[in-house]
């Protein structure tokens, strides 16, 4: 194993993240690390259910040394990763495994769509609730109980990963081709300086410096002068189908990764992973249906899953009938 490298895609946690050296000058972020943050965020409750059974002992489907350069890359150089594939080749996942191995806690993720903005990502500030609070303390005569403007405002998963912290976290913005023709635009400066602003809070910075806000994490941190800024960058994975074209000022600043459709080793593994042995076992020739159908067809890794648990259950004929109502082929209108 190079030692260089920090992820090392082998599924077991390690403390690697501490070898990571400084970033270089041009990706060099000033935020102050708050003295009483935590040493870890909390573990990922979604990673057994991402990674499967065995993600917490050992990775069964070890990434390719391309795979691995290239993520390690992105560390290095506090780059996002946009990762490009087809439907079910594990891009996503691709998050949290290296947040479960370099033990960097609870994966911030971003679900785009064609509404979202970069607001959404940020933070959302509820005015209209600010409102009410106000209107119904003065109604009770009790100006004084309506709750501080930092009540009203939460982070989104973009906004809490750039929070200044020792270690950086990792956000998926997931299906970012899904958006709008802006929004990856509008994501350009944000990731190439690493923080950002909170008018609502910019404008009382003067009579109030410092105001606690919620994060998508669900807990309180403290925002100073009503600016946000990283001081170690997030991991950022943007994942994308390939169904669209980014703009070339969204690609420099990106490093790439393709991700080609899983093979027979990789779909084994991953069956194992999640159902055990036996099943991957039992499901071989499904796996083998699989990979053949997939050379002309879209269809996902997830889909397999679901028929090789499914027909476990099911006796034939019923369970070849199963399989074939499950892996329908995604590029087929209906």
């Amino acid at each position: 194993m190079n030692d260089w490298l920090i992820y090392r895609g082998v599924g077991v946690p390690h403390d690697g993240i501490e070898r990571l050296p400084d970033p270089p000058p041009w990706r060099d972020f000033d935020g102050t690390v708050p003295a009483a943050e935590a040493a870890r965020t909390p573990p990922d409750p979604g990673t057994e259910r991402r990674l499967g059974r065995v993600a917490r002992e050992q990775l069964t489907d070890a990434p390719d040394a391309e795979q691995l350069d290239v993520v390690n890359a992105a560390l290095y150089l506090r780059r996002p990763l946009l990762v490009t594939g087809r439907p079910g080749t594990g891009k996503s996942t691709l998050a949290h495994a290296v947040a479960h191995e370099l033990k960097l806690g609870r994966v911030l993720r971003w679900p785009v769509v064609s509404r979202t903005t970069l607001q959404d990502g940020l933070y959302r500030y509820d005015a209209l609730a600010r409102l009410q609070d106000v209107q119904v303390a003065a109604n009770a005569g009790r100006p004084e109980e309506v709750p501080g403007i930092g009540d009203y405002i939460r982070l989104g998963p973009l906004g809490t990963a750039l929070l200044p912290g020792a270690r950086p976290r990792v956000l998926l913005i997931d299906e970012l081709d899904k958006s709008d023709i802006d929004l990856p635009n509008d994501l350009l400066n944000v990731l190439e300086e690493g923080e950002f602003a909170i008018p609502e809070l910019e404008r009382a910075a003067d009579r109030q410096p410092e105001v606690e806000v919620l994060t998508d994490d669900g807990r309180k941190v403290t925002v100073r002068g009503g600016r946000v800024a990283c001081h170690a960058f997030p991991f950022t994975v943007l994942t994308s189908n390939g169904e669209r074209d980014f703009p070339a000022a969204l690609l420099r600043r990106c490093i790439h990764l393709e991700l080609a459709p899983p093979d027979e080793k990789r779909l084994s593994a991953m069956v194992k992973a999640h159902l055990g042995a036996e099943a991957a076992e039992r499901g071989a020739e499904l796996i083998r249906e699989f990979l053949v159908r997939s050379q002309h067809e879209v269809i996902a890794a997830d889909q397999l899953l679901n028929a090789i648990y499914l027909t476990h259950y099911a006796t034939p004929p019923t369970r070849e009938n199963l399989a074939d109502l499950l892996v329908q082929r995604l590029d087929r209108a209906r």
